[in-house]
């Protein structure tokens, strides 16, 4: 059988049972968008067609993480594979997987300068701009490395730890063929992660059961492998408290009387005393990244090396990076926790810290619920935040991007079920809630999918409601507008000081700038919004949710500070310019705790 570069490529992805192939056709990849033709056109593929790539990226990024499945995107040469950047990126960065397909120049022309290669420092060598970004890379010289790299590709992007991986494919070598038979159609999945050394399992529950004030760290590879409900168990028998980090949120049920929500920069009270007074750490697939160890100021968040700490995780770079464990383990975390529940350890329970999560967790809420009912001239997100929890079905997926949304949605929210939380962490990227909801959205169609996002957030990716319009994929889009990128301006009040906030405001001459949201959605042929009453946000908000259509609900908030954002009960590593002098003076001495 010959077959074409393009239609190995697509009947590999439909051998593969990838149901969703996503992006922009061009020039660049003419022969692989006909071979998608082909295999729409018999029923074995859809294509999803976007309108700019790195919302395809967040789409199948957002598919991922809900559904553990791959999906492929596809971009033109230059400015359109660079568009997947991003998204490549935010991919990377959180270990979720997709296979990223790019155009490229004709083998034979490389280095003659064709329409869209930037040849003056290398010939064609776009796809060095992208190795960062994937787990690894591939530019196909030859038709007939196609079906090895493929077979590599689809492999490991979820052999390990997850990661996107590119393949850039010529133009001649999409157009081409070569003999190719149905066996080399075949991959070979590796489907186990290291076991775990039950030597290092004995001796971490032997310093589990020295603890009095233990605590369990879940982190996104917890929540990537779906282990709430063993770690929830683990919790029960140590006596221990259970934290998640921005990642890992939403890896257990909140309501867990031993949940005691977050630590770091954006953490709570009852998280940040629990982990920096805990004697003993148990880590699960965090990386230990600076917002979760308030950039690793002893005492702030953590007291390692005070508190003693076992670290298990699928990465070995990972352990040891930035906090030394006193038994590290490289493993699949959900064997190591079945590992340690078999043991059957009988640990000494400390019913009085067990109280004092009772009694912190009591506080918080209180806490809660008083900044919630402060008048303010306009719905707080904070209030926007209590009322999605009062509304919203149990088994919602909420999808954030970066931004005081994602902050107050990740320090206030509580989830009565576990995996319904979506979020950009490591990269925190801006413009993704939307399409990743899309994604969402596609790999469970039985739930309701929220993307909840500012008004600075959607102005990024406004033009993927025309996807979402155009397939009839059910996302409800909440943007609390505040007219500006307020995270960065309360950021500049908190690190500089009042005087210091420039830049972030959305201006027309002396007026705030007001876009009509809801006429734009309508436009674009969304059932639309405008409310700014919690009384009408609630009705919207559940009509919009039974309605089972799209639908994009615009909500004015406050934009004084410190009503526009939460409060920062953590320390973030945010360097003071040296001209603040008594500023700075403080800054130095913060930064000579930390440890790293």
């Amino acid at each position: 059988m010959k077959l074409t570069g393009g239609e190995i490529v697509i009947k590999q992805l439909v051998n593969e049972g990838v149901p969703y192939i996503i992006g922009i056709p061009g020039h660049g990849v003419l022969g692989l968008f006909d071979a998608i033709r082909k295999e729409e056109e018999a029923g074995n593929i859809k294509y999803i067609q976007v309108k700019h790539e790195q919302a395809a990226a967040a789409i199948a990024d957002g598919y991922f993480r809900i559904k553990g499945k791959p999906l492929a995107v596809f971009a033109s040469i230059g400015p359109g594979t660079l568009n997947l950047s991003i998204g490549l990126g935010t991919a990377y960065a959180d270990s979720t997987a997709f296979l990223a397909l790019c155009g490229d120049t004709h083998v034979h022309m490389k280095g003659v300068g064709v329409l869209q290669e930037l040849e003056r420092y290398q010939d064609s060598n776009i796809i060095r701009s992208l190795e960062p970004l994937a787990k690894r890379s591939w530019r196909a010289e030859s038709v007939r490395q196609l079906p090895r790299i493929m077979r590599r590709a689809l492999n490991q992007m979820t052999t390990g730890r997850c990661g996107p991986c590119v393949v850039t494919l010529p133009m001649d070598v999409q157009a081409e063929h070569c003999d190719y038979n149905t066996e080399s159609f075949e991959v070979t999945h590796t489907e186990s992660l290291p076991c775990a050394d039950m030597e290092l399992i004995r001796k971490a529950a032997a310093l589990m059961k020295t603890a009095k004030r233990p605590v369990i760290l879940a982190g996104g590879g917890a929540l990537r492998a779906q282990a709430g409900e063993l770690i929830q168990k683990l919790a029960e028998n140590w006596g221990a408290a259970i934290i998640t980090t921005l990642a890992g949120k939403g890896t257990v049920a909140e309501t867990h009387s031993q949940y005691c929500f977050h630590t770091g920069s954006k953490g709570t009270p009852v998280g940040l005393k629990i982990s920096r007074e805990a004697d003993v750490v148990l880590a699960l697939g965090t990386r230990f990244a600076d917002e979760t160890t308030c950039s690793y100021r002893k005492g702030i968040a953590f007291n390692f090396p005070d508190t003693r700490l076992i670290h298990i995780d699928t990465d070995p770079s990972e352990i040891g990076k930035n906090y030394k464990a006193d038994i590290g383990i490289t493993a699949d975390l959900v064997d190591s926790v079945k590992c340690l529940l078999e043991l059957n350890v009988d640990y000494n329970i400390n019913d009085e810290y067990l109280e004092e999560i009772k009694k912190l967790k009591g506080e918080w809420f209180k806490y809660l619920k008083d900044i919630r009912e402060q008048r303010t001239d306009e719905l707080t997100i904070s209030q926007l935040v209590g009322l999605l929890g009062e509304t919203l079905p149990e088994d919602t997926i909420i999808v954030t991007s970066s931004g005081n949304t994602q902050a107050q949605l990740f320090q206030e929210y509580c989830y009565k079920r576990p995996y319904c939380n979506l979020t950009t962490g490591g990269f925190s990227t801006m413009g993704w809630a939307v399409p990743a909801a899309i994604g969402a959205k596609l790999a469970a169609p039985e739930r309701s999918v929220v993307a909840f996002l500012g008004d600075g957030d959607f102005m990024m990716m406004m033009q993927e409601l025309s996807t979402i319009a155009q397939y009839d994929i059910p996302v409800v889009v909440v943007m609390a507008d505040n007219s500006g990128w307020m995270a960065i301006k309360d950021l500049q009040i908190d690190a500089l000081g009042g005087g210091a906030a420039f830049g972030n405001d959305f201006m027309q001459g002396n007026n705030v700038y007001k876009p009509d949201f809801k006429a734009a959605a309508e436009s674009f042929g969304l059932k639309a919004y405008a409310e700014s009453t919690a009384g009408g946000f609630t009705a919207a908000l559940s009509e919009a949710v039974k309605s089972g259509r799209p639908a994009f609900i615009h909500v004015r908030v406050s934009r004084e500070y410190p009503y526009s954002g939460g409060k920062a009960f953590g320390w973030w590593d945010v360097p003071i310019p040296a001209y603040m002098e008594d500023k700075r003076i403080k800054y130095e001495q913060a930064v000579k705790e930390e440890t790293i």
